[in-house]
């Protein structure tokens, strides 16, 4: 007999303004059990130093959630110059101090020449994983593997701000960009070295930094037993696709599709995309699709338990 999860069964997704000082992965179990939800995923990990948007997707929204990883982030970073540590960050041990000797001018170059693509190796501080295993937990062991390096692409860098020995950022950039590298390499580029001090994602895909709710708003709406006040926070699962190609279909095809059958829609024949959100004529989202070979509808991920 399959083991009944606990909690309820709640869908949607939160855009949660991660406070720092806690892991990406406590929050979320922080913001669950504060909702008593069955299921839930956050969609991207923010460092414990970090704060900043942190969707939280609850019940089926997990199955699309990889969506939102895979999207463009900002952040807002504050660094300082002349000292790098073993994680290029603040939580790491000192590893070296050197002399700063750069002027506004200089910084300002260095830091116009990431803007575009280029390769980026990950830190060993980060939660890619190696065989099975995060890279953090091998490097907390001091154990180093080679990292493949990564194409990225930062759409917009700035420089914010400017005093002797620190600066700021903000940093418009796609998936896969980590920021303590780019501070790091930043450094490197001036030849005193920098580590991150502060660092805050403001958005992530179309989600901005005005529809942020904080853990403080959540507590306070937690007396409320029926949950209704924190459930109207939540966002609808087909949010993390925004931006991709819809149709709908009638009834009847929406009946094979639910049942995982490739169906005919005229509509989506002109779609040249690899990801089709699929609504029914009560435009309740029922998953996502793509052509096959046939230029049938084919499901690639459903929303479980609708009833027809």
């Amino acid at each position: 007999m399959a083991r009944r999860r606990k909690g309820r069964p709640l869908d949607g997704i939160l855009l949660l303004d991660k406070p720092t000082g806690g892991s990406s992965n406590f929050v979320l179990q922080q913001v669950r059990r504060m909702y008593n939800a069955q299921k839930a995923g956050h969609t991207g990990s923010l460092d414990p130093l970090a704060s900043g948007m942190l969707p939280i997707c609850f019940g089926e929204a997990t199955k699309f959630s990889h969506y939102l990883l895979n999207s463009d982030k900002a952040y807002k970073v504050t660094a300082k110059l002349g000292v790098t540590t073993t994680t290029a960050d603040a939580e790491g041990d000192v590893r070296d101090v050197r002399e700063v000797s750069a002027t506004e001018p200089e910084l300002l170059k260095v830091i116009q020449s990431f803007a575009g693509e280029s390769m980026q190796i990950p830190s060993m501080f980060s939660a890619l994983k190696h065989n099975g295993q995060p890279l953090y937990k091998l490097a907390r062991q001091g154990i180093e593997v080679e990292r493949k390096a990564r194409a990225i692409h930062i759409y917009r860098i700035e420089l914010t701000e400017f005093t002797a020995d620190s600066f700021s950022m903000y940093v418009e950039c796609s998936k896969g960009t980590y920021i303590r590298n780019l501070v790091e390499d930043i450094g490197d580029q001036l030849g005193c070295g920098a580590h991150v001090t502060a660092l805050r994602r403001e958005w992530v895909a179309h989600f901005k930094a005005q529809d942020m709710i904080t853990m403080a708003e959540l507590e306070a709406l937690r007396n409320n037993d029926a949950f209704t006040d924190m459930d109207d926070l939540l966002l609808s699962s087909d949010e993390s696709l925004m931006g991709y190609p819809h149709v709908t279909l009638d009834d009847e095809s929406a009946n094979f599709f639910l049942q995982g059958q490739p169906v005919n829609s005229p509509d989506a024949k002109d779609e040249n995309s690899p990801v089709i959100k699929v609504y029914d004529e009560a435009h309740r989202f029922l998953g996502v699709a793509a052509l096959n070979d046939e230029f049938l509808l084919a499901p690639k991920r459903l929303i479980a338990n609708l009833t027809r």
